[in-house]
């Protein structure tokens, strides 16, 4: 490995950039919805209701949201607890994917409670009950984002040159870098357990005793798709070389990862004998656009099919993101129908503009971040 490999640097250039403003125009739109929610309630926004307490703000904002943020966590796993040096350069824009993902999927819960005002109270151990699965999500994601806020703090210490305090984190980072570990684990194999305990409202092509495990998977699946979709994305638009050796790599731990989940979903469907429900139940179609989507990217990873080019890489960690996306918002909406009462849900165009506008935040704050800090690996004359 180079001696220059671990080395960060801002990619500079301008702030107010075409996609920057687009990115503002939406986060502005998405402000004055919010203030409209805040001023006078859900309703007043949103299509949710009794029988669909909530909508795309949890389903897409947090629970897709956050698999998005899982870059940093596999990227942490390979490069500090599988001691896989080679990805060292590729941490960091992971742990600010992350820190993104992460921070405005906790700020996206504020926007979908009703009594936003007492959240605190999950803090409060009068509060607390210990066997709610949904407490322990709410504090492994608060920690976890915290976590991640001190695990990229080295990035703001060198670029205001703050070295001292930089060399003392990083003799207790390896703390953190555990914590980063073990808290998405807990809690994203627990945003499975959580749809466990919905009983027969979930469709049985869904519901399962191993959402747990299947919710893990798929975060682990999107953390490596949406690394390699970011780094084809930042070479492609900042002009810089392609991580193609370093993401064929990735490719591999896709593709087991991505054959173990199919492998257990029909095995799954087997053992359940709900197999019947793929070519004759009333949502098989979403079923098999998943399936569909994941056997595809599967089979671009097949080295004889994608012979390591860019480009198949970004097409499968595509097929792959979308795959897992699809999988859980079939588990959180698709698949969810309430057992009493003529309940339909379809988002509003508020509530979608106010989750395009989240997203775009993310892809604003990531612009403005790494141009101005020291985010991704320095380029060098020898890499090209």
């Amino acid at each position: 490995m180079s001696a220059h490999a671990h080395e960060h640097q801002p990619i500079g250039g301008r702030i107010l950039t075409l996609p920057f403003l687009v990115c503002s125009v939406l986060v502005v739109i998405a402000a004055f919805i919010l203030a409209q929610r805040y001023g006078h309630g859900l309703g007043a926004v949103s299509n949710l209701s009794d029988g669909y307490p909530w909508g795309i703000w949890v389903a897409i904002d947090v629970v897709i949201g956050s698999a998005f943020g899982c870059a940093g966590y596999v990227m942490a796993m390979l490069c500090y607890i599988l001691n896989k040096g080679e990805y060292h350069p590729m941490v960091r824009p992971a742990v600010l994917a992350s820190l993104f993902g992460y921070g405005l999927a906790g700020a996206a819960v504020l926007v979908d409670l009703g009594r936003y005002w007492n959240f605190y109270h999950m803090l409060l151990p009068w509060y607390a009950q210990p066997n709610s699965v949904m407490l322990e999500v709410g504090l492994c994601v608060a920690t976890y984002t915290l976590v991640l806020i001190v695990e990229f703090a080295p990035a703001f210490l060198e670029r205001f040159g703050i070295e001292d305090l930089r060399r003392k984190l990083n003799k207790v980072l390896w703390v953190f870098i555990a914590l980063g570990v073990l808290l998405p684990t807990m809690h994203q194999s627990s945003l499975g357990t959580m749809m466990v305990i919905v009983g027969h409202k979930l469709s049985p092509l869904w519901q399962s005793q191993m959402l747990p495990v299947f919710f893990l998977l798929t975060a682990i699946l999107m953390g490596f798709a949406i690394v390699v979709w970011e780094s084809v994305m930042a070479s492609l638009n900042f002009r810089r070389p392609m991580e193609t050796p370093v993401l064929r790599k990735l490719a591999r731990l896709m593709l087991v990862t991505a054959s173990v989940f199919v492998a257990l979903r029909l095995v799954d469907l087997i053992v359940r004998g709900q197999i019947g429900q793929m070519f004759g139940g009333p949502q098989s179609g979403w079923f098999w656009a998943e399936m569909v989507l994941m056997v595809g990217g599967l089979a671009l990873l097949v080295p004889k099919a994608n012979r390591g080019r860019s480009r198949a890489l970004f097409l499968s960690s595509s097929m792959l993101l979308a795959a897992g996306i699809l999988y859980r918002l079939n588990v959180y909406l698709i698949g969810f129908t309430p057992s009493v009462g003529p309940w339909h849900y379809f988002p509003s165009v508020k509530e979608i503009l106010v989750t395009v506008g989240i997203f775009a935040l993310e892809i604003a704050l990531y612009l403005v971040f790494v141009k101005k800090l020291p985010v991704m690996h320095a380029v060098h004359p020898e890499h090209g």
